[in-house]
C-alpha cells in the first residue's frame, strides 16, 4: 500500500474492528449469565399433544387373556395391521384412562383351510385372515373392565354357595 490515504482507511478499519472486538468480549459475559440465568428460571413447560387416530381396540377374551390380567395385569387386544406401540398405548390411555407400561404387538398369520365340495368336483383352498395382537401392561394398581362381568359373576356364585 503506498498510497497514503489507502493507509489511513485501512488503519482506521483495524482500529475500529480492535475496539468492536474488545466491547463484545466486554459484554459476552455478561450476556452469557443473563442467558443462563434466564435459561434456568423460566423452564417452559413442554406439553406434548399427540393426534391420535381412531383406532379399534377389540379384547381378547379367554381364558389364557384372564389370567395374564389377573396375574401380570397384561391384557390383549386385537388391533389393525397399521398401527404401531405409540399409537396403541395412547389409544388405550385415552379410553380407558389408565398408565400403560409397556405395548409389545404381535402379527399372527391366518391358519390355512381347506374346504371341500360336495361331491369332490372341486375344491378349493382358503385362509383365515391375519390379525395383529397387542399385549399391554399396566402399571401397578390400574385396571381394565374388561373381565368385571367374569369377576362378578365369580363373587355371585361364592355368595350363592
Amino acid at each position: 500500500m503506498n498510497n497514503p490515504i489507502l493507509r489511513r482507511r485501512a488503519s482506521k478499519n483495524a482500529a475500529e474492528a480492535k475496539s468492536a472486538a474488545d466491547t463484545k468480549k466486554a459484554k459476552q459475559p455478561a450476556k452469557d449469565a443473563a442467558k443462563k440465568k434466564a435459561k434456568v428460571e423460566a423452564k417452559p413447560k413442554v406439553i406434548i399433544k399427540r393426534l391420535v387416530k381412531p383406532i379399534v381396540l377389540k379384547p381378547r377374551v379367554s381364558e389364557k387373556t384372564y389370567a395374564g390380567a389377573e396375574q401380570l395385569n397384561s391384557y390383549v387386544f386385537e388391533v389393525p395391521k397399521n398401527v404401531n406401540k405409540h399409537d396403541v398405548g395412547y389409544a388405550i390411555t385415552a379410553q380407558y384412562e389408565v398408565t400403560v407400561k409397556n405395548v409389545r404387538l404381535a402379527n399372527v398369520t391366518g391358519k390355512p383351510k381347506r374346504s371341500y365340495r360336495r361331491g369332490g368336483r372341486y375344491s378349493f383352498n382358503s385362509q383365515r385372515s391375519n390379525i395383529r395382537k397387542a399385549y399391554v401392561t399396566l402399571a401397578e394398581g390400574d385396571k381394565l373392565p374388561i373381565f368385571s362381568a367374569i369377576e362378578e359373576s365369580a363373587v355371585a356364585d361364592k355368595e350363592n354357595k
